[in-house]
């Protein structure tokens, strides 16, 4: 049987902590769809836009050799891409892991059969310390 893994994101400002969670993703399925969330669930998520746009974060994302297909995700509830591609797992940076956010997902998820697998977050290189160096 293919398993197939998801992993959403903004991948703003690409980074070795979007690498990471990428290739730890690519090695726990056979085919890894990447999903980069569009620039207005990013100020919803964030309070703020994307630095890189969607286009070309989609592009930056396609390009890696971990990630099978990028698509754009199209809503903060996991279940919608669920219903366009029917992935088996869904990996997340381990900032979520505990938080209220985290378990909303983790049963969204369960509710239609898919694991919810954390990596460590890169807590040294994020986007947004990446934002406040710029922005000094």
């Amino acid at each position: 049987m293919t398993v197939v893994g998801y992993v959403p994101g903004a991948y703003d400002m690409f980074h070795v902590g979007h690498l990471n969670i990428l290739r730890r993703a690519r090695e726990g399925c056979d085919v890894l769809v990447a999903g980069v969330v569009t620039d207005e669930t990013v100020v919803r998520a964030k309070g703020k836009p994307p630095v890189v746009p969607l286009a070309e974060r989609l592009e930056i994302v396609s390009a890696i050799a971990f990630v099978d297909r990028a698509v754009t995700d199209l809503s903060t509830d996991k279940r919608v891409m669920w219903e366009l591609l029917k992935f088996d797992v869904l990996f997340k940076g381990d900032d979520w892991k505990g938080t209220e956010k985290g378990r909303r997902l983790e049963a969204d998820m369960a509710s239609v059969g898919v694991r919810v697998v954390y990596f460590p977050y890169t807590a040294h290189t994020s986007s947004t310390a990446l934002r406040a160096l710029i922005a000094r």
